[in-house]
């Protein structure tokens, strides 16, 4: 009612709900996370909370755009609150169909997260194997009793590692990847073990973003060898004897290129770097081209072509 003749007494604009349907759904998620000590709702909350700013600022644009109340005052605001619902149907949706949950054991000392792959021959009478890795510290080696016997370590934005196989026509398909949930604050871990056997003749295809390479091929038979690398070090170890010729391309991006070479095999190589140095020991230089002693002896040849942007070449005869 009026009091002394003045206006009628406002009320109070009606609050957002927005906040505590945002706090619901994060305390939702963690009493869900210990029901289920697979699933990471950070992981969740980490890749998608912008769609919390996309949906509210589309219903903020909708509550501003709506008339006030015959009192002059903003009506309860829908948009907004309608928004912060449908994101937790989101979210709901992802929980649903897995998102934040990890297979595999889980390392409490150090927060990560570890699986392991085997794979069989099944066989194959020689593989191909592309390994795709955004970041991380990359592993090879050889001694495997089976095809490929893995262990990965992997922390923060990253998922568990992606392993299949295929046989065709004795042929085999190997291929390793991964995706990560995009970019996030502080340290995290990926790191990856693969260690192969020689039962077959390989070609080995690897696309890495940025991190550290150790490839240590000795005692895998590999024909084809192809290296792409962002940034970073590669750490190439081609010594010890081959059964078959290798034919090896390796191109980095910024960072440093090392390449180990056998004395006994027979080695071909070229070796540019557009920006950056280029050195070379045990290797005699015939125009563009680096031998050893061995080339054109040997029953076996490594023809190598290194390509780097910003950064050292190193290549090395044991």
């Amino acid at each position: 009612m009026p009091q002394n003749g003045g206006t009628p007494a406002e009320r109070p604009p009606a609050a957002s709900l927005v906040v505590p349907i945002i706090l619901i759904i994060v305390g939702a998620l963690y009493l869900y996370a210990n029901w289920q000590p697979a699933f990471r709702p950070w992981s969740i909350i980490r890749t998608y909370w912008p769609l919390i700013l996309i949906f509210v600022g589309l219903g903020k644009v909708w509550d501003a755009t709506r008339p006030r109340t015959s009192s002059g005052q903003r009506q309860f605001p829908v948009g907004s609150t309608l928004a912060v619902v449908i994101f937790a149907l989101v979210v709901v949706g992802l929980v649903a169909s897995g998102k934040g949950r990890v297979r595999g054991d889980r390392t409490w000392a150090t927060g990560s997260d570890r699986s392991s792959e085997t794979v069989e021959l099944q066989g194959a009478k020689s593989v191909k194997t592309q390994i795709n890795m955004d970041a991380g510290q990359l592993n090879i080696a050889g001694g495997a009793n089976r095809l490929l016997e893995s262990d990965f370590t992997f922390t923060g934005q990253w998922e568990k590692p992606r392993v299949s196989y295929s046989v065709d026509n004795g042929v085999g398909d190997l291929q390793i990847s991964q995706e990560g949930s995009g970019p996030s604050i502080g340290h995290h871990d990926n790191t990856w073990h693969l260690n192969f056997s020689d039962a077959a003749p390989m070609e080995l295809r690897i696309n890495m973003g940025a991190g550290q390479g150790n490839l240590k091929l000795r005692g895998v038979d590999v024909t084809r060898l192809e290296v792409h690398l962002g940034a970073g070090e590669f750490n190439i170890d081609l010594t010890g004897p081959r059964k078959s010729d290798l034919s090896a391309d390796v191109q980095g991006g910024v960072g440093h290129a090392q390449i180990r070479l056998p004395k006994d095999v027979g080695v071909i190589a070229t070796a540019r770097g557009a920006i950056g140095s280029v050195r070379v020991r045990g290797l005699t230089k015939h125009d563009d081209e680096y031998t050893n002693e061995a080339y054109g002896k040997s029953p076996r040849t490594i023809r190598l072509n290194v390509q780097g942007g910003i950064g050292e070449i190193d290549l090395e005869q044991e």
